[in-house]
C-alpha cells in the first residue's frame, strides 16, 4: 500500500507557511529601496495592481496544479501534462536548490547582524563606520561559512520534522511574531522627529516620477516577491485538502505577503526621512544604512536586533519551502525517506552555498564579471523564475484548462466567477507581463 501523504493540519496552518513563504527579504529590503528608488506611492500603486492581477492568478494556478496532482513539481506536470511539461518542474528543482544555497548566506548575514546589534555594531554605525564592519563580516570566510551552515541546519532541522510538524509548526510561530515585530518598529519608526517627510513622500503620489522604468520594477516586484514560478506554491498545494477554496486561499496569501511588504515602507521612510538619508539608497540600505539610523535612536540596539530579526524570520520561512521543493521531489520520486531526503538536500544545498558565501568577500574568482552569488542569482532570477512563471501560466491557460476549472471549483461544487477572466490572465496577460520582465532582465 503507498503511504498515505501527508497533510496541513489547519487551513490557518497552510496559509501561515505559504505567506511565509512569499515573504521574504525582498519584502523588507527591496520593496522599500526599489520604492524609494521609483519616488514612492505612484510606485506602491502599479506594485498593487500588478500583485492583484497578476500574482493572484499565477499562485492560483500554481496550487491548482499541485492540490491536482498530489504530487511534488516534477511529478505534477509529469502527471497531468506528459511530454516535455515536467521540465517546468525541473526548473523548479534547480530554483529551489540553487536559490536556497545563496539564500542561506544572506539569511546567515541577518542572524549574524542579531547578535551584532548588542555588540560593536551601534557605536561603529554611529561614528559612521557601518559600510567597514559590513566589509569585514562578509570578508571573514569562516564567519560567512559558518553563519551560512547554522541556518541550512535550522531548515534543514524544520524540513526534516515534515508538514504539520515541522513547516506548518514553525510558521503558525513565526508569522504572527513578524507582523507584531513589525508593527512595533513601525511605532518606533512614525514617532521619530522629523517622520512626517517620510510618510508624505511613501503615500502621496507623484506621477511624474512613474517612468517605464519604474513600472517595469513594479511588474517584476509584484512577481518575484510571491515566490512564483519555482515549484514552492506547487509543493505547498499538494499537501492541501479538497475542503480548502483555493482562489479565496491565493488571495489571503498575496494579501499577507504584500502586506508585510506595505509594513515595511512604514518602518523605513518615516526613519531614513528623520535621519536626512537618501530613501533610495539602494542594497547598502539594509546593513550599512539602517545601523546608522538606528544607531541614532534611543535603544537603538534593541530595535537593530528587532530588525534583523524580522529580516531573518523572513528569510527563514521562505527557505523553509525552497527545501521543501527538493525534498517533496526526493519524497515523491526517488522514494526516500523524509529524514534521508533533508539530511542529503540539505547538506548538498549547504555546500554549494560555500562559493557564495566565500564570493562576496573576494576570495574566489567572478564568474565573467559578477561574484558567485550574483551570477546564480541571475541564473535563478532573471532567467528561471519568469520562463517558470510564463510556463505555468500557459500550462494552466491553454493546456489544463478544463482540469484547472475543475480543481478551483471542486468539480462544479463550488462556484468561481472569476474563472473566465483568471483564464484569459493565464493564457495572454500573465504570459506577456513575464516575458516583458523576463527580456529586460537578461542584460548580464
Amino acid at each position: 500500500m503507498p503511504k498515505e501523504r501527508e497533510q496541513w493540519g489547519s487551513r490557518f496552518g497552510f496559509i501561515m507557511a505559504a505567506a511565509g513563504s512569499a515573504v521574504g527579504l525582498g519584502n523588507i529590503w527591496r520593496f522599500p529601496y526599489i520604492t524609494g528608488k521609483f519616488g514612492g506611492a505612484a510606485f506602491v500603486m502599479v506594485y498593487l495592481a500588478v500583485v492583484v492581477v497578476i500574482g493572484i492568478s499565477v499562485m492560483l494556478a500554481e496550487f491548482a496544479i499541485g492540490r491536482n496532482a498530489q504530487s511534488d513539481a516534477v511529478g505534477s506536470f509529469r502527471k497531468l501534462g506528459g511530454g516535455l511539461w515536467p521540465l517546468v518542474g525541473w526548473m523548479g528543482f534547480f530554483c529551489g536548490f540553487v536559490i536556497l544555497s545563496y539564500y542561506a548566506v544572506i539569511a546567515g548575514w541577518t542572524l549574524a547582524y542579531m547578535f551584532k546589534s548588542f555588540g560593536s555594531l551601534m557605536q561603529s554605525a554611529a561614528a559612521g563606520k557601518a559600510g567597514d564592519v559590513f566589509g569585514a563580516f562578509v570578508s571573514d570566510p569562516v564567519q560567512s561559512i559558518a553563519y551560512h551552515i547554522a541556518v541550512m541546519a535550522i531548515v534543514a532541522g524544520i524540513v526534516y520534522k515534515g508538514i504539520s510538524g515541522g513547516i506548518e509548526k514553525c510558521c503558525k510561530v513565526l508569522m504572527p511574531a513578524l507582523f507584531v515585530i513589525l508593527l512595533v518598529l513601525i511605532v518606533r519608526s512614525v514617532t521619530l522627529p522629523g517622520a512626517g517627510a517620510g510618510l508624505e513622500f511613501y503615500l502621496k503620489p507623484d506621477f511624474s516620477k512613474l517612468t517605464g522604468e519604474a513600472v517595469l520594477a513594479a511588474v517584476g516586484q509584484g512577481f518575484f516577491s510571491l515566490s512564483l514560478g519555482m515549484g514552492c506554491m506547487i509543493t505547498y498545494g499538494s499537501y492541501l485538502g479538497k475542503s480548502d477554496y483555493l482562489p479565496t486561499t491565493a488571495a489571503t496569501v498575496v494579501f499577507l505577503d504584500t502586506s508585510v511588504a506595505i509594513l515595511a515602507g512604514f518602518v523605513i521612510f518615516p526613519a531614513v526621512f528623520a535621519f536626512g538619508i537618501e530613501p533610495g539608497a539602494g542594497p547598502g540600505l539594509t546593513f550599512v544604512t539602517l545601523p546608522a539610523v538606528f544607531a541614532k535612536m534611543p535603544f537603538g540596539m534593541v530595535f537593530s536586533f528587532g530588525f534583523f530579526l524580522l529580516l531573518f524570520i523572513a528569510a527563514l520561512t521562505s527557505a523553509i519551502s525552497l527545501l521543501e521543493v527538493v525534498v517533496t521531489y526526493a519524497i515523491d520520486q526517488l522514494k526516500w525517506s523524509r529524514t534521508k531526503a533533508a539530511i542529503v538536500m540539505g547538506t548538498a544545498i549547504a555546500l554549494l552555498g560555500i562559493p557564495s558565501a566565500l564570493s562576496v568577500g573576494g576570495h574566489i574568482p567572478q564568474i565573467a564579471g559578477k561574484d558567485f552569488l550574483d551570477a546564480a542569482d541571475f541564473i535563478t532570477n532573471n532567467i528561471i523564475m519568469p520562463l517558470g512563471g510564463i510556463f505555468i501560466s500557459v500550462f494552466v491557460g491553454w493546456v489544463w484548462a478544463d482540469g484547472a476549472k475543475a480543481e478551483v471549483t471542486d468539480n462544479g461544487k463550488m462556484v468561481f466567477p472569476m474563472y473566465t477572466v483568471w483564464l484569459w490572465i493565464c493564457r495572454v496577460v500573465a504570459p506577456v507581463c513575464i516575458a516583458i520582465i523576463f527580456i529586460t532582465g537578461l542584460k548580464w
